[in-house]
């Protein structure tokens, strides 16, 4: 009897009879340790600990990679307001579009016309007879206009109201497709790269700018300490440009890293114009010299890898020239002339002037009139201080038509590139317009 009540007794029962039992229970094994490794001065590692702010829908931390996150951390995390990080690159700003870049809405014969034509080349130019299209978007004078020769629909121009505008002349919606408003003050000059739909601009910002059309953003930025004044691309790398400005520096530029890679230094007056041989290894400045009266480097022809002026004496007269263009493909190039004329000059050494041969009926009267030839070389054509537009037999300098454009001075004109009866213009007091 006394053995089944041992038995069966509980150590309460014990406790209560004050009597200990004489084979008391196991102990519990120790818990489980992992073995130290022995580290020579081992370096705490922080651990990120996802911790709630006082407010309760943003957190102090950004989220582990990798790590669980909980309902409740997702949901702050989500109804959290975006902070940008002072340190991170800017955002790029793009541009609200106004219209279409496309040729999808051009009427059916535009379109035609332009593919059936840049298959086959340009034809013989012939000279526009009456305004076709009025292009409205500056308020106040454009310097510039330049058709684009990989989308041929798209005319691009430079403002003194720190805009571009990009046009899509023959669209039957919206004509105005872009407003580029990225510099800070006017804009000189614009060319449209071989590369995509981008345009390299240039002002009295002291900067030229990179800007791809499409998307409306500012790809790249070149700083310089002048106001630059022109631009132009290499005619065979279009990563290549030439930058010139008013201090007289010009620089070659290269687009992939952003730096200039050749600079060509004399003393030079403000760079009015910059222009490359079509084989692309001589370039024709033309600078003011009217301060130091040194009229032999108004024109001077340089080498492009060398660096060297390869001709100083190459305009001797007294006058500065706006605007200078190289023939498509014979060997002279023609020189804007404040003279009231365009003057013709050899591309090969020594670059005479040609003496016996000249365009002279138009008026430039201080204005950087700008004069262009079509693209068979057939034709030239200038702008005017009296607002018409001269077209010239570029072989026989004869004056072909006269047409009146605008009230005040006729700035820039220039042909279609494969539309050979259409010229672009540009006015004094903020006009574009399209002939036909």
């Amino acid at each position: 009897m006394d053995l089944l009540c041992r038995a069966y007794s509980t150590a309460s029962d014990e406790d209560d009879d004050g009597e200990q039992s004489e084979h008391p229970p196991p102990a519990p094994p120790p818990p489980f340790k992992r073995a130290k490794c022995d580290l020579p001065n081992p370096s705490p590692k922080p651990v990120h600990v996802y911790r709630p702010s006082s407010s309760p829908n943003l957190p102090t931390e950004a989220p582990i990679p990798g790590r669980y996150i909980s309902k409740r951390e997702r949901a702050a995390l989500a109804s959290a307001p975006k902070v940008h990080d002072p340190k991170s690159p800017p955002p790029f700003n793009s541009l609200p579009v106004l219209g279409s870049l496309s040729d999808s809405d051009l009427p059916y014969n535009i379109l035609t016309t332009l593919r059936h034509r840049i298959k086959g080349g340009a034809q013989t130019a012939q000279t526009p007879q009456t305004l076709s299209i009025a292009l409205n978007g500056h308020n106040k004078s454009v310097n510039t206009v330049q058709w684009s020769r990989t989308h041929a629909h798209l005319l691009a121009s430079a403002g003194m109201d720190h805009t571009i505008c990009i046009w899509n002349v023959w669209s039957r919606d919206q004509k105005k497709a872009r407003v580029l408003n990225f510099h800070k003050a006017a804009v000189k000059d614009v060319k449209w790269s071989q590369q995509g739909l981008f345009v390299l601009s240039c002002g009295y910002d002291c900067v030229s700018r990179l800007v791809d059309v499409e998307n409306g953003i500012e790809v790249q930025v070149f700083n310089e300490d002048q106001i630059v004044e022109v631009v132009d691309f290499h005619p065979h790398n279009f990563n290549l440009f030439l930058s010139g400005g008013s201090k007289g520096l010009l620089k070659l530029w290269d687009i992939r890293s952003g730096k200039v890679v050749h600079e060509y230094v004399r003393s030079l007056g403000p760079i009015l114009d910059v222009e490359f041989t079509v084989d692309g290894k001589h370039l024709i400045t033309s600078s003011d010299v009217s301060k130091s009266n040194l009229s032999e480097n108004s024109i001077i022809v340089w080498d492009v890898s060398r660096q060297i002026p390869l001709s100083n004496q190459v305009y001797t007269e007294a006058y500065t020239c706006p605007a200078i263009r190289c023939h498509p493909s014979e060997p002279y190039f023609i020189a804007q002339s404040n003279g009231n004329y365009i003057a013709i000059f050899s591309s090969r050494p020594p670059f005479r002037l040609d003496k016996y041969k000249r365009y002279e009926s138009h008026g430039v009267s201080g204005f950087p009139i700008k004069c262009n030839y079509s693209s068979d070389g057939e034709i030239v054509v200038s702008g005017s201080s009296d607002g018409c537009i001269y077209f010239y037999n570029a072989n026989t300098s004869e004056l072909l038509r006269k047409i009146k454009a605008y009230e005040q001075a006729c700035i820039d004109a220039v042909f279609h590139p494969v539309m050979s009866n259409v010229v672009a213009t540009c006015s004094w007091n903020g006009e574009v317009s399209v002939f036909n």
